[in-house]
């Protein structure tokens, strides 16, 4: 399995804790606000759990730009060392 599908996996588990939604809407498409509901508050408590899963810093710059499960993803393969994946 590549890393974007293992990011993807751990951020989908993670989206379904935080916001309570049904694993099956959580595609890569799907944006935080439209498809999720998700407030600033609620994007800010997912970036928290992102951030303490994959040991990795999102700053506040990049995070007023991830509009989509896609963005995230993207940003975290990038981010991410390569010593979670071992």
């Amino acid at each position: 399995m590549d890393k974007r599908q293992l990011v993807f996996d751990k951020i989908k588990e993670v989206i379904v804790q935080e916001l309570g939604v049904k694993p099956e809407i959580v595609k890569l498409e799907a944006g935080l606000a439209e498809d999720f509901g998700a407030d600033s508050l609620d994007a800010l408590e997912l970036f928290n759990q992102i951030e303490s899963e994959f040991l990795i810093t999102i700053s506040d710059e990049a995070a007023t730009k991830m509009k989509d499960v896609s963005d995230l993803v993207d940003y975290v393969v990038d981010k991410v060392s390569d010593k979670y994946f071992e």
